[in-house]
């Protein structure tokens, strides 16, 4: 007997889901539509989003407010570039601040000539800046990062720890980042990011960095999944994707698993009495054990044990 399925079972505790976003329209992407070269000009250093980009900005944040993801996000994980973290606090921060309020803002009034008020950081999600899901690296001045000196100033509340060095050290002026390396960089944000105990976690970052690991990632798909999944994103989409954990990265503790047999008692499945049965009655004679233990099972399936 053969027996197949197309789709894939797993422990939700093995489970995690990520909400890919890429940012708002950036004043580099309207200066490069026009001509190309205009992503190698200095003029675009750390390229901040357009009232364009603002107006899409309100728009997600619309979206995740009425179909509840804003209160589901446990973490908003974001690439440190201007773009990308007024993408995030636009959209997964709280409103604007009132008069009086103690806590430290996302992002204080008017950052980077925005022209918006400042965004509270109360009633959402914690913010973490990793240069792991940062745009493709060098050549183009608009991929360089200003300092986190500066950002700290105008994103107080976002927590950029994990960042080892003030000013940008990563970006090269005159080497592009192989697109294997970005890939593989991506594959390793995403094994980091199942060690975190967050399971709704929002990322902010850009265009390449996601097209290169989403790539990588659809080789194991259906053709028509690895079609979907290597769809260029849109300025300020947002698409919803379950990260799972294949190899044991992450706890063995579940979280909403119930171990049974409380109060304890027999439990011998019926299947499990048949072959016991079968077996004694062979006396050693594995005939019509044989036969169950040599069929043949095969399935796309992947079923990890709990």
């Amino acid at each position: 007997m053969e027996a197949s399925s197309s789709t894939a079972l797993y422990p939700q505790r093995r489970c995690k889901t990520i909400y890919l976003v890429r940012h708002a329209q950036g004043i580099h992407n309207v200066e490069g539509d026009k001509d190309h070269s205009a992503y190698k000009s200095p003029a675009l250093v750390d390229a901040r989003i357009t009232p364009l980009g603002w107006s899409q900005v309100d728009c997600l944040r619309e979206h995740v407010t009425k179909c509840g993801l804003a209160k589901k996000i446990e973490l908003v994980v974001v690439s440190p570039l201007m773009r990308t973290l007024q993408t995030a606090v636009g959209v997964f921060g709280g409103g604007n601040c009132t008069d009086g309020e103690s806590a430290s803002p996302l992002m204080v009034k008017g950052a980077e000539h925005s022209g918006r008020q400042a965004i509270s950081s109360l009633d959402c999600p914690p913010f973490l800046a990793v240069e792991a899901c940062r745009e493709r690296l060098g050549v183009h001045p608009c991929d360089k990062r200003s300092s986190i000196t500066k950002y700290r100033t105008l994103f107080p509340a976002i927590d950029f720890s994990l960042i080892e060095n003030d000013e940008d050290v990563l970006w090269e002026p005159n080497v592009r980042e192989a697109i294997d390396v970005v890939a593989a960089r991506g594959m390793k944000f995403l094994d980091w990011l199942w060690t975190r105990e967050e399971n709704e976690i929002a990322i902010v970052t850009h265009s390449s960095f996601l097209d290169f690991t989403l790539n990588m990632y659809s080789k194991e798909c259906h053709p028509t999944i690895a079609e979907d999944m290597r769809k260029r994103f849109a300025n300020c989409e947002l698409r919803s994707m379950v990260l799972v954990d294949r190899s044991k990265l992450g706890s063995d503790t579940p979280t909403c698993d119930f171990p049974g047999k409380i109060p304890a008692g027999l439990d011998l499945p019926s299947d499990v009495a048949d072959k016991k049965q079968i077996e004694e009655a062979s006396n050693g004679n594995r005939g019509a054990v044989g036969c169950l233990e040599h069929t043949h099972m095969s399935s796309p399936t992947r079923l990890i044990s709990t």
